[in-house]
């Protein structure tokens, strides 16, 4: 995330994105291990980045990863992603409400 923040243009929306990941209390370190279950979900036909993304909130044993990206999330639902429930924000509401 920290790396796609530097890529915004300076403006409100790259302060914002700062002040968001101020708030973050787990920042998951580039690994090899990291690195080859990420490539292994590109292998499924997820695009690098959210990748990486989902391979971080699993290493980090992440409750919940959760994505608006249709293509996305049923590409990660069909992915061993345990500990960590790929889910939609309709999925994630109705998970958080019972």
């Amino acid at each position: 995330m920290l790396f796609e923040a530097e890529q915004i243009p300076p403006s409100e929306r790259k302060l914002y994105v700062g002040e968001v990941l101020l708030k973050a209390n787990v920042f998951m370190p580039r690994s090899q291990s990291l690195e080859e279950r990420a490539q292994a979900f590109v292998k499924l036909g997820i695009k690098p980045l959210d990748a990486l993304h989902l391979a971080s909130a699993i290493a980090a044993q992440a409750d919940y990863f959760c994505t608006c990206d249709d293509r996305f999330l049923r590409r990660a639902k069909l992915a061993e992603t345990q500990p960590t429930k790929v889910v939609s924000p309709l999925e994630l509401i109705t998970e958080l409400s019972i």
